[in-house]
């Protein structure tokens, strides 16, 4: 077995100097259609050795096919005809440690709404240890370079003869993504893991076209799970303004839930918890106290005795809290014409990241979408 791995190594590492030499030709100009930037961002997996294009032909032709314009960015440039959009930034051979060194051009040079990143798979040859570490290293770089970016971090799917090692990998993954998420960092969990197996591999390392489009389908199913993900084109959309009159609040001691209109869930403190620092989410309505909000006449939304709160200077994309009621602007909040509730410090809406129950509450640059629009229910 020793001599078997360090054979896939031997072999690896060869292909990843050859896959580098070859593909350097795939450089080309960007195409744009004006329409939202997506990255795809990764290895050969991503460019597509085996199937020209990869999981993007599928994932293209599902987003069109629903009405969403979309814009692959990248440095890359490959496959065929019916792929739309033929951006990517797909390095054959790369490592994590290898995307890290160029990720900050790469992010400023294309400014990504999404970014959807498959890493990882060379690695397993490569020091497979030290490669959480890597891609913590790596998201904290994406994330403190385009902190509005939405990045959706897939584990990596199964490779023949180093299973062991991808099941290593990919468990650490949840942690990473979800020790970000909690800072209120746009990141995302998405498990190809599962989506594959070696009998959808063309060469033991790459999909075939049958692999290439389950890919494709996971990574539509989680841009469509995160509202703003496939919104937003090249031109940065002009913030919504605020109401210079807001409705009339509910009557005094009225309790209400406010009930996100994309993701159809409420606001909630997880577990009723009432601690000062408390991070709210979003879960299905319901009637216990958790979720009962009251609105003062200082424009405070008071639930558990406490009061919603943006936290002191925060920035869009900042979660919002449970704290102490008191007079300051952060926690003021204006119930809107349109829907929207913006902060009385910052002027920021509030938002959610996501559909899903536990979704992460949020406050944003103000846009207008559903993730952004309120009821009191």
């Amino acid at each position: 077995m020793a001599r078997l791995t360090r054979l896939l190594g031997g072999l690896a590492a060869g292909l990843s100097l050859i896959l580098a030499t070859v593909f350097v030709a795939n450089v080309a100009s960007a195409e744009s259609n004006g329409g939202v930037r997506v990255m795809p961002l990764g290895d050969s997996i991503t460019d597509g050795l085996t199937v020209q294009g990869g999981y993007r032909i599928n994932l293209w032709q599902k987003l069109v096919a629903d009405g969403y314009k979309i814009d692959f960015v990248g440095s890359m440039f490959n496959g065929p005809s019916s792929l739309g959009d033929h951006d990517h930034e797909g390095h054959s051979g790369w490592r994590i440690d290898q995307i890290d060194a160029n990720i900050v051009n790469w992010l400023r040079t294309y400014t990504p709404r999404t970014v959807l990143l498959h890493i990882g798979t060379n690695d397993m040859f490569q020091n497979a240890a030290g490669a959480p570490a890597r891609l913590g290293t790596l998201l904290d770089r994406i994330t403190s370079t385009a902190p509005d970016t939405e990045v959706f971090v897939s584990t990596i799917i199964p490779l023949s003869g180093a299973d062991s090692a991808v099941r290593t990998f990919n468990a650490a993954i949840p942690g990473l993504v979800q020790s970000r998420a909690n800072a209120g960092r746009h990141v995302h969990l998405v498990n190809m893991y599962s989506a594959l197996t070696t009998a959808d591999l063309a060469d033991g390392v790459h999909p075939n076209a049958g692999g290439y489009a389950k890919m494709a389908t996971v990574w539509y199913n989680a841009l469509r799970a995160v509202p703003g993900s496939l919104e937003g084109g090249t031109t940065t959309p002009t913030p919504t303004p605020t109401p210079t009159v807001t409705p009339t609040p509910p009557p005094s001691g009225t309790t209400f839930r406010l009930r996100n209109e994309g993701a159809g869930r409420c606001v909630d403190s997880p577990n009723s918890a009432s601690a000062n620092g408390t991070l709210f989410q979003i879960y299905d309505c319901h009637t216990n106290p958790n979720q009962r909000f009251t609105y003062s006449t200082g424009k405070q939304l008071q639930v558990l005795g406490k009061c919603l709160d943006s936290p002191t200077n925060a920035g869009s994309g900042t979660r919002v809290q449970l704290w102490d009621c008191h007079t300051n602007p952060n926690q003021q909040w204006n119930l809107n014409t349109n829907g929207t509730i913006t902060n009385g410090a910052n002027n920021l809406c509030l938002a959610v990241s996501g559909t899903a129950n536990s979704s992460t509450v949020t406050i944003a640059t103000c846009n207008g979408t559903a993730n952004q629009r309120w009821t009191q229910a």
